[in-house]
């Protein structure tokens, strides 16, 4: 049952039972038997063509999960999107990418690709770059030993070129990228540091043809990265 939800994610949220099987690494008859008691419980619904999506019950337990960053961050969160009117975004590091824990935007704000539970690869986007800044010197090494995945023609990906960019962020204290994780768009992003590690990082993107305005946005981005490391620290 853990690897039919775990076939579930971001970039696959609606399956059939055929592609369930498949990404869950079992028979179909196995799925479909399994499928059956987990509807039954509600862990997964029916969309109206039939394809399966996690249902209500999942939902709801979700949210006992404990999220306390989350609580301490959004009111953050909204400030910083009222001020700029930008997307705005929290995220912290798991394994090898960047999981966003919290989003606030609007209609008329750039689309962008991250999502609440959703995940990316660190290199290309600008949260990730930032968190990528303050891990351990052997766990930046061996991220950059890897073959790194290029979202677009921009994408930094030459360990020596990100190895310097990863120290610029460390000396000025953000991150900034230029259609990396997507073409149009640009983000800065600011590590929330408490105790000299970066637990999340809160980062704002907007539309490329306006990103001569991103430094502008730097200052109110970092007050706010450093407020909600405060609140954290507080709560702990």
């Amino acid at each position: 049952m853990l690897a039919i939800l775990g076939a579930f994610d971001a970039a696959h949220p609606q399956l059939s039972l055929t592609e369930l099987a498949g990404r869950a690494g079992m028979p179909l008859s196995t799925a479909h038997r399994l499928v059956a008691e987990l509807e039954r419980w509600q862990a997964l619904s029916r969309t109206p063509d039939g394809r399966l999506r996690i249902g209500m019950r999942l939902w709801e337990l979700g949210q006992l999960a404990p999220a306390r960053l989350q609580d301490v961050a959004h009111p953050w969160l909204q400030e910083l999107f009222a001020a700029t009117g930008e997307n705005v975004h929290l995220a912290v590091r798991d394994g090898l990418e960047v999981l966003y824990v919290d989003k606030v935007h609007g209609r008329r704000a750039v689309p962008i690709v991250s999502r609440t539970g959703g995940r990316l690869p660190m290199h290309p986007t600008g949260v990730g770059r930032a968190l990528l800044a303050y891990e351990p010197d052997w766990f930046v090494q061996s991220y950059l030993a890897r073959e790194l995945e290029r979202p677009t023609p921009h994408t930094i990906v030459e360990p020596g070129r990100l190895s310097r960019e990863l120290a610029l962020v460390r000396a000025q204290g953000y991150a900034t990228t230029y259609e990396e994780m997507t073409l149009g768009s640009c983000s800065a992003a600011a590590p929330v540091l408490v105790d000299g590690r970066a637990i999340a990082a809160l980062g704002i993107v907007l539309t490329s043809r306006r990103a001569r305005e991103l430094h502008r946005l730097i200052e109110p981005l970092r007050a706010a990265a450093t407020e909600i490391a405060r609140a954290c620290a507080t709560a702990a």
